[in-house]
């Protein structure tokens, strides 16, 4: 009877540790999903470095990714790693010029350019003859949640 009772006890802590570890593992679970929401709003100070191209006229009249009909007159930028709404600095880093634009659209996931601009902000920046430029991006303001 002891052996059974002590098997009891072993199989009771056994237990209690490993419902320890499940919990623990979903908590850093959901911390990690929360820091990765959460740049939307915290990134106000970020900077990137990349490429910069800019849209072709066949994208004018379209629909961007955020639901806005695409204007090459307008400026606005497609960009992966920034959230709709942000307004932007673009800065071409060999001349120096420089547009603010509104993030409204997303890149295709395999280009590796950072912002893709529009004909407008590309002739602002003075790229737009190249095709693309190395630029610096500053994020000016995140949209309000």
């Amino acid at each position: 009877m002891k052996y059974f009772a002590a098997s009891i006890n072993h199989c009771a802590k056994y237990f209690l540790c490993m419902l320890t570890c499940i919990v623990l593992m979903h908590s850093a679970t959901a911390q990690k999903k929360q820091k990765l929401n959460k740049p939307a709003t915290i990134i106000s100070h970020k900077v990137f470095y990349g490429e910069a191209s800019f849209y072709a006229n066949k994208f004018n009249g379209r629909h961007t990714a955020s639901g806005e009909i695409f204007s090459q007159r307008k400026l606005t930028c497609a960009c992966n790693v920034l959230p709709f709404g942000t307004n932007v600095k673009v800065t071409n880093v060999k001349n120096g010029k420089w547009a603010i634009v509104k993030v409204n659209d997303r890149l295709h996931p395999k280009m590796r350019r950072i912002v893709d601009l529009t004909s407008t902000a590309a002739i602002q920046l003075g790229y737009k003859d190249k095709g693309f430029a190395r630029v610096k991006v500053e994020v000016m303001n995140a949209p309000q949640k």
